[in-house]
């Protein structure tokens, strides 16, 4: 387990002092149900306060840097960057779901992927990170991990999880597995493009680019979700 929680550490950039917080953060409580011997405690009352740190370092954040933007601004502002969309998917980049202790049914059901559970695991994973080195160390987090999301939400631009919606399109048929492979990188390091490649099964079904590896997969999904539209037809 010890090897496993240095692996997570350096996936997400911090170091546990006290690496109950971090397990107790990957743990859902379909997990805890199924596994009481264990005696492992849920996430969920970690996700209530990563919530609640969350929103505050993103409302001092957006207040501190954006002043030309007025109070119902900040508001959309802020929702847009603490959705689960956003969330989910900044908590698929650090993996976070790989790493995550599911029960058997929630594991069969494709809980790894679902935006839900991987948006309320990285509230509960700020919070251990809150708990464990303080409010400081958890600023430092959110916002390596949310800054690109802050800019987009600044700018106005819409975020649609193509992501989450191709995960459940093809949960439909049991035994379906998605992947996303980083086939190429092209230009210099300060403007270079990625391209990604989105496998069901064994067959690629899509191709994206983007200047992040997060803008190319949600790239191939959406070229995905387009092939597998006009499959059906």
């Amino acid at each position: 387990m010890e090897v496993l929680i240095k692996k997570i550490e350096a996936l997400i950039g911090y170091n546990f002092k006290e690496s109950h917080y971090l397990t107790r953060a990957l743990t859902h409580s379909s997990y805890s149900n199924e596994n009481k011997k264990e005696k492992l405690k849920n996430n969920e009352r970690l996700e209530f306060l990563g919530d609640s740190v969350l929103g505050l370092i993103i409302s001092e954040f957006i207040f501190s840097h954006y002043l030309q933007l007025e109070e119902g601004q900040l508001t959309k502002v802020r929702a847009k960057i603490v959705c689960e969309a956003s969330l989910g998917e900044a908590a698929r980049q650090i993996k976070l779901g790989e790493y995550m202790l599911f029960g058997r049914g929630e594991e069969m059901t494709g809980g790894r992927e679902r935006a839900s559970i991987l948006s309320d695991a990285f509230e509960a994973l700020i919070a251990a990170i809150f708990l464990d080195g303080g409010m400081e160390c958890a600023r430092t987090f959110v916002l390596k991990q949310l800054k690109p999301t802050i800019d987009d939400a600044v700018q106005g631009k819409l975020f649609v999880d193509y992501k989450t919606r191709l995960q459940e399109v093809i949960q439909v048929q049991k035994g379906n597995r998605i992947k996303y492979d980083i086939v190429r990188e092209e230009g210099p390091d300060h403007a270079k493009i990625f391209f990604t490649e989105v496998k069901l099964n064994d067959s690629v079904i899509g191709i994206g680019s983007g200047r992040s590896k997060k803008e190319s997969e949600q790239e191939a999904a959406k070229q995905g979700l387009l092939r597998l539209a006009t499959d059906e037809k």
